[in-house]
């Protein structure tokens, strides 16, 4: 097992044996199924990066469920997906209460005035900052052999992850775990020094990372899109504070855009609209496939779905029933409502033990007979993609048709428990969409015909299309929510010492009634029924909106702070000074040296720290010589003030002995 943190940091020592790790470093383990024991965790390194519990609960999850085994006599069979999980025991992180992430107190978001200390406060508690879910990308190989005494084996490789980094560990998983089996530990000797050099992660930026005589060119998700957990990302940058539709959409705008939305989906095309405004509200989705890889690749296209939004609600791309969460799952009450997640499934025994879920997909087809069928280019999809005539009857579902209808009708009287005697693809749920199918964007979808190759290119521009226009309608429907966003500049002529005012206040009946006369814009009129603003308001209850809401007011807090901040730097402190009155002078002082305090207090996170701090001490020894000689005497008896005027003082002191001088 590879654990990897931020950095992707190793060092590997001299001895095959013996491996070293930075702070940010790299843990190597990998896990066997034995046939009396059941998982085991064969080698770890470091010994002791997770406690005796997460150990097993990443065993459990790196293995497929006994009913999505591979039902053929192949000898091998490679396949890749992925998991996350919760940590049992986390460093500390900061306190949010549960309230505090999913409510608005009285229609109102809190007002706090926002200050060089605060934002300290906010960056410490982001350099603090620990996630309390670990990614696992798995690498197993499942052995078929008859003299074996249930007739095979199988063993996994994993990378672990705080990072979804899905683009960075998929490829490297394609080259670390056939090499693992072919030469054992010394690979994951061979892979952690090549990872040992590769630069420290920027997200939103394409990295090429050598591993051999190959390269992996991968594009991180950007800062923004990233789960906060129980923090703030402060790395979020200006140009991702308003709703707008990005320029470049060429570059990722949310967590798996590698993902293959249109594989996972291309039998449920026209739902995909519903399933988006079920992510966007939050609501809890059961996604059931045949394997691990299918059912982790349709999670991993659901949270892409409504990029550039954060996805707030629990995912899990592939769950067990081993999950300790399962047991709370389970013993739900009879009409409870289901927390907010969305659980990707192999093992039918879900449909019977979560058969109270809202909303229920099934998706994926049975696996085929290929030996290395997951592991080409597309190595999480998990199956054969349909051809030609299989893509034309799935697009057909688009126009009304009697056999259609009646289909419909039966797996809806049958509902998801049909499937424990065959796997169809088809949604459960009694959720209306708000939001009409785009059939002109279906109608751009390219068929392959039969060659696999080029099934890999229709996948790349089928997924290109389904996503662009996924984000234009995601960044459309935020789009309302942009004037709470917009940093202010202090006026022309006026101080830009003082603290800036705050952000518009949020009031959610408020903003409902006044969207509600303006409308949503031309874009989502154009695409949504006429109960639209009931989307709204399920958005404003749901989980998502609220922690989106306040990473977007932090970082637009942010970046008005560092507005003023330039522009207290680059004012003409004579010129202002000459335009003021007497009391406008003393205000002046007085907000020049609350500013000046709290960059000396609250500013080490800056750069340009101490250059600004002596700009301000200018500017405050500059005020205070203007001021009447009884307010400086007044001001220096404070031994505070008196410590910032040091230079200025020395000079006054010197006058007032002068002039006594000349008294006596």
């Amino acid at each position: 097992m590879l654990l990897a943190d931020y950095s992707f940091c190793i060092r590997v020592q001299s001895s095959d044996q013996d491996i070293s790790y930075a702070e940010n470093g790299v843990h190597l383990m990998d896990d066997w199924f034995d046939l009396e024991q059941g998982q085991l965790i064969e080698e770890c390194y470091p010994p002791g990066c997770l406690s005796q519990n997460e150990e097993l609960e990443v065993a459990f999850s790196s293995f497929p469920d006994s009913v999505s085994q591979y039902h053929n006599r192949s000898s091998i069979h490679d396949c890749i997906f992925f998991f996350r999980t919760r940590r049992r025991e986390t460093s500390q992180v900061v306190n949010v209460a549960p309230s505090d992430m999913f409510e608005v107190d009285n229609n109102e978001v809190s007002q706090e005035p926002v200050t060089a200390g605060v934002l300290n406060l906010r960056n410490r508690n982001f350099h603090s900052f620990t996630s309390k879910y670990l990614h696992g990308f798995v690498f197993n190989r499942q052995r078929h052999d008859e003299r074996l005494k249930r007739g095979g084996e199988q063993k996994s490789v994993v990378i672990l992850s705080h990072s979804p980094y899905s683009s960075v560990f998929r490829p490297l998983l394609q080259i670390m775990g056939p090499l693992y089996f072919d030469l054992g530990k010394k690979a994951l000797n061979y892979i952690a020094a090549y990872v040992s050099r590769w630069p420290t992660p920027i997200p939103g930026q394409l990295m090429e990372l050598p591993i051999g005589n190959a390269v992996l060119k991968v594009n991180l998700p950007p800062s923004h899109s990233l789960p906060s957990d129980n923090g703030v990302f402060f790395e979020d940058s200006a140009s991702s504070l308003a709703p707008l539709l990005p320029s470049n959409q060429s570059v990722p705008h949310g967590l798996f855009h590698d993902s293959d939305l249109f594989g996972a989906f291309r039998g449920l095309l026209m739902q995909l609209w519903k399933l988006w405004e079920l992510l966007l509200i939050g609501e809890p989705i059961l996604i059931i496939a045949p394997t691990p890889p299918q059912c982790c690749e349709a999670v991993a296209g659901l949270v892409s779905l409504v990029a550039p939004l954060i996805c707030s609600i629990d995912f899990r791309p592939y769950f067990t029933i081993h999950d300790p969460e399962f047991a709370h799952l389970n013993s739900l009450p009879e009409g409870a409502s289901f927390p907010p997640m969305i659980l990707g499934v192999t093992n039918l025994f879900f449909l019977k033990a979560l058969r109270n879920m809202p909303h229920i997909v099934s998706v994926g087809s049975p696996a085929s007979n290929s030996i290395r069928s997951a592991i080409g280019s597309r190595a999480s999809t998990g199956g054969n993609p349909a051809g030609h005539e299989g893509l034309n009857q799935r697009l057909s579902l688009r126009k009304f048709s009697p056999s259609n209808f009646l289909n419909a009708m039966k797996l809806r009287r049958d509902g998801p428990l049909c499937l424990m005697t065959e796997h169809k693809e088809a949604i459960w749920t009694n959720y209306a969409a708000v939001t009409k199918p785009d059939t002109s964007i279906l109608n751009r979808l390219v068929d392959a015909g039969m060659s696999p190759r080029v099934e890999e290119s229709m996948s790349v521009v089928n997924n290109d299309i389904l996503r662009r226009h996924f984000l234009e309608l995601t960044t459309n429907f935020l789009a309302p929510f942009g004037p709470y966003f917009k940093a202010s500049t202090p006026s022309e002529g006026s101080p830009p010492f003082s603290d800036p005012p705050p952000l518009p206040s949020f009031n959610t009946e408020e903003f409902l009634s006044n969207l509600s006369a303006r409308g949503p814009g031309k874009f989502l009129l154009k695409r949504m029924r006429s109960n639209w603003l009931d989307l709204y308001r399920r958005f404003l209850k749901g989980h998502n909106f609220l922690p989106w809401f306040r990473r977007k007011r932090a970082v637009a807090e942010q970046e008005q702070y560092k507005l003023w901040r330039q522009a207290s730097i680059n004012t003409n402190i004579q010129k202002l000074i000459s335009k003021m009155s007497e009391l406008e002078v003393v205000d002046l002082f007085n907000a020049i040296e609350r500013q000046l305090l709290g960059e000396m207090q609250y500013g080490r996170a800056n750069a340009d720290t101490e250059v600004v701090g002596q700009k301000l001490k200018k500017d405050l020894q500059a005020v205070f010589s203007v001021l009447p000689k009884d307010v400086q005497q007044l001001l220096i008896m404070n031994p505070e003030k008196a410590a910032l005027l040091h230079e200025k003082l020395v000079i006054l002191l010197l006058d007032v002995a002068k002039n006594l001088s000349k008294c006596f």
